[in-house]
């Protein structure tokens, strides 16, 4: 048996210790089998017995069950729809992004214009449909903004350009109202597709872009396609027009001067767009200046010199989908303007002169008449465009 005596005992004021020392006894170290009973209950004694063990083999064994990543399961990647691929690929992700901008705001346009002609249910006052478009181009160019969180004013060195791009560009559109209502429909499209080659000569004068023979040859060759498009039915609207009191005389010099004006003055606002752009690093500011200048001013026009026509259910959806359609082509045109050297975006634009004959030979709607003078306006208009395609972005002088 085990006998323990104190062998040293040291004492202080706030700690006691004691050394004890345990002694065995011969009989303990003899083995197991020579041990007594009283020393059997200081042994461990196991909690199951041998014949009471469960028997483990790798099909009873537990294993521990990993949870899925969440449970750790590894989140992919959200797959990304064509749809938005395509829209990055478009505005950022091509060399050819600032003349494919450019393209499908031609297309959003020729859009327009069948939405238009097809869904006419109601005649509105032309004022009416600018305040219309301007407001949702506003409202939706500011959700743009403050969702991307930019500034809705732009930066304060762009501010003067985006004022001045706002000012010129309602200038345009009010003297172009003006013209398509008392010119022959043909005269003012024409007048209006002077707006490329104003703008590439505008460029020239006040952004100091090259412009090379090449693309004075591009934009002659797209308005002499226009021209062959639009000559034949020119000379009958201008002809049969002549009898109308309101194109007699000076009336129509001052109509189609007022086209002219409208023309330049969207040249002018292509340079200040793509100024202001690239000043702001947004084109969307862009589109914003103009709604909120075009927007207030638009409704004075409206109830001063129109009135005002309460619009059906039909013609108000028709009416907001073509402002959604006009918010969409202006983002594209700010966005290709920035990206791109002035003469060639512009150029572009003819591509919807030539998809509008397309569709009215497609449906038939295209008049017999004038039919191999339109062909080849459109040969014209395809070679031109095909070849600035051809040629490549440019790099733009600052």
């Amino acid at each position: 048996m085990a006998s323990s005596s104190p062998e040293t005992k040291i004492t202080d004021d706030h700690l006691v210790l004691e050394l004890t020392v345990r002694d065995l006894d011969s009989s303990a170290l003899d083995g197991p089998s020579s041990a007594p009973e009283s020393s059997s209950s200081d042994e461990i004694i196991p909690l199951l017995n041998q014949n009471q063990r469960p028997r483990i083999n790798i099909f009873s064994a537990s294993y521990t069950r990993r949870k899925p990543r969440e449970q750790v399961i590894k989140v992919t990647e959200t797959e990304i729809s064509p749809v938005t691929q395509f829209t990055s690929w478009v505005w950022n992700g091509s060399r050819y992004s600032g003349l494919l901008c450019m393209a499908l705001s031609s297309t959003l346009y020729l859009i327009m214009e069948l939405v238009s002609d097809t869904f006419s249910v109601q005649p509105i006052p032309l004022f009416e449909t600018a305040f219309m478009r301007c407001t949702i181009i506003l409202l939706l160019s500011y959700l743009w903004l403050k969702r991307i969180g930019q500034p809705v004013f732009g930066p304060v060195h762009a501010r003067k350009l985006l004022v001045s791009r706002a000012l010129v560009g309602y200038l345009s559109l009010f003297s172009f109202i003006f013209s398509i209502q008392m010119l022959p429909l043909s005269q003012a499209i024409v007048l209006s597709f002077l707006n490329p080659v104003m703008a590439s000569v505008a460029a020239r004068v006040i952004l100091h872009e090259k412009l090379k023979i090449t693309d004075i040859g591009g934009l002659a060759c797209s308005f002499f396609g226009v021209l062959f498009i639009f000559g034949p039915t020119l000379t009958v609207q201008v002809g049969s027009a002549v009898k109308n009191e309101n194109l007699k005389g000076n009336h129509h010099i001052y109509a189609f001067l007022l086209g002219l004006f409208s023309s330049i003055t969207g040249g002018i606002t292509y340079c200040l767009i793509k100024a202001a752009a690239k000043a702001s690093e947004q084109p969307v500011i862009t589109v914003f200046s103009f709604g909120l200048v075009a927007c207030p001013a638009a409704a004075i026009c409206m109830f001063s010199l129109e009135s005002f026509v309460l619009p059906a259910f039909e013609t108000l959806i028709s009416m907001i989908a073509l402002g959604l359609l006009a918010f969409c082509a202006e983002v594209l045109l700010a966005r290709g303007l920035q990206l791109e050297k002035i003469s060639k975006a512009a150029n572009i634009l003819y591509i919807e002169v030539v998809l509008s004959q397309l569709w009215g030979l497609s449906t038939g709607k295209a008049e017999s008449s004038g039919l191999f003078s339109r062909i080849v306006g459109c040969l014209l208009i395809l070679i031109s465009v095909s070849y600035t395609v051809y040629m490549g972005p440019a790099k733009d002088t600052e």
